[in-house]
């Protein structure tokens, strides 16, 4: 017998009804059963089905594996009969399972299956973003071979200040073109990699040099370069002394004019001494208690005060951290040579002796809050070595009351006006705790 016919009494019938028998089928009278697996995909088993007897099977629904089926001839209809594994299988384990598989309807499969697509689409353009964000970058020697064919040039740091330091020593170059060249470096040397490069190719001297030029602007933009490599970077802090930059600052400080040049200056200055034990002795034996002071003096305009009170309350506190073990000893190695070094650095006594007790709290007659909250701290500091001069200064104790008034009524003012007034809150309480100590 060919597959896809069934022989029964009355002659041939078709069994192309989507019916594949295999061996183990076998022909009854107007019937053909088979026992195998699911003979048609569909919806889940229903619940009326599951017994023991036979049962004409719905169009569509999946035949449990191992269940007895039948193909009624005479009506067309399948019928089948589950035995007991297959009865205990569908109503125990897998209920809850077919439940939610019923639960789905053509929508909701719809919905999802879009989704899927759109999640698809979504994750093709992150990847094609992925690829197009890579393929906007190359290499180094890429870019280089491109820029030699545009007759371009691709330098590193190193290679930019090689070549300004060449241009900038050249007889050529005007003062136009060596400021350029300062501001150029002044750029790359806040990199501590770079700034100790331009000492090994010899740039601190040739800043040196810019400090002594007639020239006030090559002497500002000198400072200004020769500040930015200096600023927390030990490396060039220790060259710049073994070259005499300390010195050469000092000088430059006493002699310039131009406010703009002592202000870069004294920026470099701090610069070098800043967490710089070493170099602060050196400040104090060569006389820079002397230049400041006599800058403090001369300077109307209180932007220099301002800045020499705070680098000098900056070198107080910054030993005082020190001995009060605000640094770690055991997370720092150096701990006990920076106490070392920093036993050397008399600045406290050399402030009282040079006159500074009786020169800071000059800063309080500026009408700016914060160069007032500068001095403020500065005299805290200094308090331990000039209490003394405190309580003899008249005008000093005249000047913490008539601040303290102005700044509680300040305070007062903007509670009416529901203002913010922490800052000056803050200023009221350095003036107590001033008070306090003079008491």
């Amino acid at each position: 017998m060919s597959a896809g016919t069934v022989r029964t009494g009355e002659g041939i019938a078709s069994a192309s009804l989507l019916l594949y028998c295999r061996s183990d089928c076998h022909h009854e009278a107007d019937t053909l059963s088979c026992r195998g697996n699911h003979l048609h995909p569909g919806r889940p088993l229903g619940a009326a089905l599951l017994s023991h007897s036979q049962h004409s099977w719905p169009q569509g629904q999946a035949v449990p594996q191992g269940s007895h089926v039948r193909l009624n001839l005479q009506t067309g209809e399948r019928e089948v009969r589950l035995g007991e594994e297959q009865l205990k299988y569908w109503t125990e384990e897998h209920r809850e399972e077919e439940a939610l598989r019923s639960s789905f309807n053509p929508d909701e499969l719809k919905r999802a299956m879009k989704k899927i697509k759109e999640d698809w689409k979504l994750g093709s353009k992150d990847t094609e973003q992925k690829d197009s964000v890579a393929s906007k970058f190359r290499t180094m020697e890429e870019l280089k071979k491109d820029m030699a064919q545009l007759d371009l040039l691709l330098e590193t740091d190193v290679q930019i200040m090689r070549r300004l330091l060449e241009q900038f020593n050249s007889s050529n170059s005007t003062s136009e073109q060596r400021l350029s060249i300062l501001t150029e470096l002044e750029y790359l040397v806040h990199q501590v990699d770079n700034a100790q490069t331009l000492c090994s190719m010899g740039g601190l001297q040739f800043l040196l040099e810019g400090l002594n030029s007639s020239d006030f602007r090559l002497q500002e933009s000198s400072a200004f370069v020769l500040g930015s490599a200096l600023a927390s970077n030990p490396a060039v802090q220790v060259e710049a002394v073994e070259n005499g930059a300390l010195q050469t600052l000092l000088t430059t400080l006493a002699t310039a004019q131009q406010l703009r040049v002592q202000k870069k200056v004294l920026f470099a200055v701090a610069s070098l001494l800043r967490h710089f034990p070493y170099a602060q002795r050196h400040f104090l034996t060569r006389g820079g208690l002397q230049v400041l002071s006599e800058l403090f003096r001369t300077d109307n305009s209180g932007i220099l005060r301002t800045r020499i009170v705070t680098m000098l309350y900056d070198m107080i506190t910054e030993k005082e951290l020190i001995f009060q073990g605000g640094l770690d000893p055991v997370l720092d190695a150096s701990h006990d040579e920076r106490r070392r070094q920093y036993s050397k650095v008399s600045l406290q006594e050399e402030l009282l002796e040079k006159g500074w007790c009786i020169l800071v709290p000059q800063l309080l007659e500026s009408s700016e809050n914060d160069y007032r909250e500068k001095a403020l701290r500065a005299l805290l500091a200094m308090a331990p070595v000039c209490l003394d001069q405190y309580r003899s200064d008249g005008s000093l104790q005249a000047s913490l009351h008539s601040l303290k008034q102005e700044y509680q009524d300040m305070i007062q003012s903007e509670i009416i006006l529901a203002e913010e007034n922490t800052y000056f809150e803050e200023i009221v309480e350095l003036i107590d705790a001033l008070q306090v100590k003079m008491k």
